[in-house]
C-alpha cells in the first residue's frame, strides 16, 4: 500500500485555496489531517479565551468539510514536534505537509520537527497565508522593509496574488484511522460563566460563513473607505477573524473584491497591512513585548502595581472610563470578541496617552479578548498607537476621543453598547459630563482630556536623552 502522508493545520482551518492540503492530495498517498493543540510550544503566547472559543467551532466545521470529502480530522494535544513525530511512526507516513507560520514559536517549532522526524519521512513546507511569502519582498538592495509605504508599494507591483484554487472534491481515505481525542475534551468553550453568547450572535466560524461572508462584502467593498470609519454602520468586512484562522485565504479576498471600483483598494491595502506586520515579526521576533524605539524603554509608565494604577487599567478593560466612545468600543470588544477598527485606535490610545499605562498590558488584553489576535498585527497596531513601533503614530500625537466620536458619528453605536446613554440625544452623548447631562449610572471621566494630554506630553519628553 501507498505509505500515508500527514496534513499538518494550524492558522489554514480551510480546504479551498490551501497549498499545503492540494499538495497532500497531488502526491496520489492517503492524506491524515491532524490539528494539535499546542500550549507549550507558545507558552505564554498560547491563544487566549476568545480565540479558544472560535478554534472550537471552526475545528468542528472543518472536520464535516472533510468527511463530506471522505476523510476526517485527528485530533492531538501537546508539544507539535513531538506529536507529529510519533504520528508519523505510527502510521508510517512518508511527508508532512503544512503552511509555514511566522510567530517566532512556530518558526521554531518547525526547526525541530525537521530534527525529530523518523527516517524517510519528509518535511514538505508551503505558503499561502499571506499575498505573498514574508520576507519574499526586498528592497533594491536586497534588504527587508520596516516602513509601510515603500513595502505596500513594492508588493502592489506583484498584485494580483496566483488565482485561489478550488478545493478538492475527494480525498484517498485510510483503512484505518489514527485515534483522535474528541474535541469536547479539549475544554475550549467557556461553562461556568458561558460568556460568549455575543460571539455566538454574531460570528459562524468555518469555512462556509468565511465564503459568506466575502460574498456579502463583495458587493459593498466599493465604498470601504467611505463607511469603514462610522462605528454605527457596518462598514467592516468582519473577514479578520476568518482570516487569522486560515477559513479563507487573502488571494480569495483580493479576486473577490479587486473588480468593485470605488475605494476598494482602501481595502486590499488592510489584507498588505496584514502581509507588512507578517515581515516585521519576521524581522523583529520579540515585536510584541519589546520597544522597537529605545527611548520608549525611558518611558515613566505608570505603575500597574499601583492600586489606583490597577483600578483605571480594570476600568479600562470593562469599559468604565467615562469615555463614551471608548467604553462602547471595550464593551463590544468583551461581548463579541471584536471591536471596530476606528474605535480600537481611539481605544488604545486611551490606554496609552490618557491614562499613561504600557501599550504591553493593552496588547495581552487584546491577544485574550479577541477572535482574531494575531501576534504580528496585534503587536504591530499596538506600537504604532504608542510611537514605539518601526513604523508608528508619532506619541505627542494625541487622539481627543471626545471629538474623534462626534467626528465619526458614533452616537448610535454608544446608545448600543452603553444603554445607560442611551436616552441622549447629540452631541450630548458624546461627552455628557461636560454638557452635565451624565446619568448617575454612567461614571465621571477617570482623568480629563486636557490634564491628560499635559501628563503624557511630560512623560514622554522625559525619554529624550
Amino acid at each position: 500500500m501507498t505509505r500515508p502522508v500527514i496534513l499538518w493545520f494550524r492558522r489554514d482551518l480551510r480546504l479551498a485555496d490551501q497549498p499545503a492540503l492540494a499538495a497532500a492530495v497531488a502526491s496520489g498517498a492517503p492524506v491524515i489531517p491532524v490539528y494539535i493543540l499546542d500550549d507549550e510550544t507558545p507558552r505564554h503566547r498560547k491563544m487566549g479565551g476568545a480565540s479558544r472559543w472560535w478554534l472550537h467551532h471552526s475545528l468542528a466545521s472543518l472536520d464535516a468539510d472533510l468527511q463530506s470529502i471522505g476523510a476526517r480530522l485527528i485530533l492531538r494535544r501537546g508539544k507539535s514536534d513531538d506529536i507529529l513525530s510519533l504520528l508519523a511512526k505510527e502510521t508510517g507516513a512518508s511527508a508532512i505537509h503544512f503552511i509555514k507560520h511566522y510567530e517566532p514559536w512556530w518558526r521554531n517549532a518547525e526547526k525541530s520537527l525537521a530534527k525529530a522526524l523518523p527516517a524517510g519521512c519528509d518535511l514538505e513546507c508551503h505558503d499561502g497565508n499571506y499575498l505573498l511569502p514574508p520576507g519574499s519582498v526586498t528592497t533594491g538592495s536586497g534588504g527587508q522593509y520596516k516602513i509601510y509605504t515603500p513595502f505596500m508599494r513594492a508588493l502592489w507591483q506583484h498584485m494580483p496574488p496566483a488565482k485561489p484554487v478550488p478545493a478538492p472534491e475527494k480525498l484517498t481515505a485510510l483503512a484505518h484511522w489514527p485515534t483522535s481525542d474528541a474535541l469536547s475534551d479539549w475544554g475550549l468553550l467557556p461553562v461556568k460563566p458561558d460568556w460568549a453568547g455575543g460571539m455566538q450572535q454574531l460570528w459562524t466560524p468555518g469555512e462556509q460563513s468565511a465564503k459568506a461572508r466575502l460574498e456579502a462584502f463583495a458587493d459593498k467593498a466599493k465604498f470601504y473607505d467611505e463607511k469603514r470609519n462610522l462605528p454605527s454602520i457596518a462598514g467592516s468586512s468582519f473577514l479578520s477573524p476568518h482570516l487569522h484562522f486560515g477559513e479563507i485565504s487573502a488571494a480569495s479576498c483580493w479576486h473577490a473584491t479587486m473588480a468593485a471600483g470605488g475605494s476598494v483598494d482602501v481595502f486590499l491595502k488592510e489584507l498588505v497591512w496584514r502581509d507588512y506586520a507578517q515581515n516585521v515579526i519576521c524581522q523583529f521576533p520579540e515585536y510584541g513585548g519589546r520597544n522597537a524605539r529605545d527611548a520608549f524603554d525611558r518611558m515613566p509608565w505608570r505603575d500597574l502595581d499601583d492600586p489606583a494604577v490597577k483600578a483605571d487599567y480594570t476600568a479600562w478593560t470593562k469599559g468604565q472610563t467615562g469615555y463614551p466612545i471608548v467604553d462602547a468600543g471595550m464593551r463590544q470588544l468583551w461581548a463579541t470578541g471584536w471591536m471596530h477598527n476606528r474605535v480600537r485606535m481611539i481605544a488604545a490610545s486611551f490606554l496609552i496617552k490618557h491614562l499613561l499605562i504600557d501599550w504591553r498590558a493593552g496588547e495581552k488584553w487584546f491577544w485574550d479578548t479577541l477572535v482574531d489576535a494575531d501576534y504580528g498585527s496585534n503587536a504591530v497596531n499596538w506600537q504604532w498607537t504608542a510611537g514605539s513601533g518601526v513604523d508608528s503614530n508619532m506619541f505627542v500625537r494625541i487622539m481627543a476621543p471626545l471629538s474623534q466620536s462626534e467626528k465619526f458619528d458614533a452616537a448610535h453605536y454608544i446608545r448600543h453598547w452603553v444603554p445607560e446613554l442611551s436616552d441622549l440625544g447629540e452631541p450630548y452623548i458624546h461627552d455628557p459630563e461636560e454638557h452635565g447631562v451624565r446619568p448617575k449610572g454612567y461614571p465621571r471621566k477617570l482623568i480629563g482630556h486636557k490634564q491628560a494630554r499635559e501628563r503624557a506630553l511630560g512623560a514622554f519628553a522625559g525619554t529624550k536623552g
